[in-house]
Order: C-alpha cells, then sequence, then structure tokens
C-alpha cells in the first residue's frame, strides 16, 4: 500500500521527515528516489533533527556517506555517484549502515544488493514551484498503516490551518 502527501513546501517536507523518524529504530532504512532538487536532503535532514542530531544535515554527494551523532547513530548516504557494485567507494559507504544506525540513501539504486531491507521507500516528485509528491511504502503492513496515518495527520493538520 502507498502513502501519499502533496507537499506545499519545504516545511511539509520536513514534517514528513519528522514523521518518519518516530517510526525508526537502529538498524532501519530509509531509500530515497527523486529528481535533483525534490527535497530528498530536506526531508533526511528534518528525520535526523527528530533523531536528536544537532547542527547541520548537509547532502553528502560529493562525500558519499555523512554520520551524525543523535538519540541513535543516523548515517546518510548519496549514491548517485556510484554506479558500479563493485566500486571501492560503494564498501566505504556501506560501512556506516550497521544494526546501531538508521540509515538514510539517497539515489539507492546502486547500492541495494548492499543493504538491509528498507523499512521505508519514499519517492518524491516536482508537482509544480514548491509542490511535491510523495509517496511512502513500508515494508511491512504496520510500518505501511503507520506512513498512511502520518499523511492523513498532515493533511487534516494543514487542511485546519
Amino acid at each position: 500500500m502507498t502513502a501519499e502527501f502533496v507537499s506545499g513546501g519545504p516545511e511539509h517536507t520536513e514534517q514528513v521527515g519528522a514523521g518518519i523518524a518516530a517510526l525508526l529504530q537502529p538498524g532501519d532504512v530509509v531509500v530515497l528516489r527523486g529528481d535533483l532538487g525534490a527535497g530528498k536532503t530536506t526531508l533526511v535532514r528534518a528525520a535526523a533533527h527528530a533523531l536528536g542530531v544537532e547542527g547541520p544535515v548537509t547532502s553528502p554527494t560529493f562525500a558519499i556517506a555523512n554520520s551524525y551523532a543523535g538519540r541513535m547513530p543516523v548515517a546518510h548516504l548519496d549514491a548517485w555517484r556510484l554506479g558500479d557494485p563493485d566500486d571501492e567507494e560503494l564498501g566505504l559507504a556501506l560501512e556506516s549502515v550497521g544494526p546501531d544506525a538508521v540509515a538514510f540513501v539517497e539515489w539507492p539504486d546502486a547500492v541495494l544488493h548492499g543493504l538491509p531491507q528498507p523499512r521505508v521507500r519514499v519517492d518524491i516528485a516536482h508537482g509544480g514551484g514548491d509542490t511535491r509528491v510523495l509517496r511512502l511504502d513500508g515494508a511491512d503492513p504496520g510500518t505501511d498503516a503507520s506512513l498512511e496515518a502520518l499523511c492523513d495527520d498532515l493533511r487534516a493538520r494543514h487542511r485546519n490551518a
């Protein structure tokens, strides 16, 4: 089941990220797909802050992986530059994903074979201007239900704002 939320701007995307963070435990993986500038890092930044990370959370496009300390470790990977499953940088990046960390992986296709089963999959599409369409899928029916409830709650809050 896919939950869908139409974000009116970065602040709404941040609310989705914080809501996803509330569902995560150490060892969970969130994969994010979307075009450049769709809001993947915006969502990850909000999730990381909700997980207790203080300070800036930046795109790891050139570093490939950033690690942050919060209530639990947070790994943020960007596999955009990794095209070959045998890429040496891929092995280094995957080292930051472990059983004690929550991992967020942008452009995940090159690294899916080396990751644990993602708990949440996020697809973000441009909807014109600041609008984004977020589609959220969970790894199990309970996570799907929680993601649907998150989207329902956010839609209700924005209608009543």
